[in-house]
């Protein structure tokens, strides 16, 4: 029973890693960013109760369950990603949609450090601001 327990997941985990074209490096530490992120914002949430996304800043499932949605968007995205280069050749796209994505993560998790009282250097505050009102404006 766990040697078929054990094939069965790796055929499963073999034909997702090739939907997203593949477990690469970018891949990896996109979901190790997006981990990241969940479970700092489940501490900002659960255990400083400064959540800007509830009304108390409270822990709320609704507010976890977005999050995991908006996590599920991010990786249809690149699966997108992947699929445009293959169909017109190129092997960029899902690159720059995880770099991108990456750098989004990031900023959430500096976010989250800051909601929780860490001191976060004045540079990296003002770099996070102009990355949001360049999102904003664009």
């Amino acid at each position: 029973m766990k040697n078929v327990l054990c094939i069965t997941a790796g055929v499963v985990g073999s034909f997702v890693a090739s939907l997203f074209g593949g477990w690469d490096t970018g891949i990896a530490t996109l979901l190790l960013f997006m981990v990241i992120d969940f479970f700092s914002g489940l501490a900002v949430a659960g255990i400083f109760k400064k959540s800007t996304e509830t009304e108390t800043g409270a822990l709320k499932s609704r507010a976890g369950c977005k999050g995991l949605c908006r996590k599920s968007i991010t990786l249809l995205f690149v699966l997108i990603a992947f699929r445009l280069d293959l169909a017109i050749g190129t092997n960029y796209i899902r690159a720059a949609v995880i770099i991108g994505f990456m750098a989004n993560e990031l900023i959430s998790i500096v976010e989250n450090a800051g909601l929780m009282g860490i001191p976060l250097p004045g540079v990296l505050t003002k770099a996070i601001d102009v990355l949001k009102k360049k999102a904003v404006t664009e």
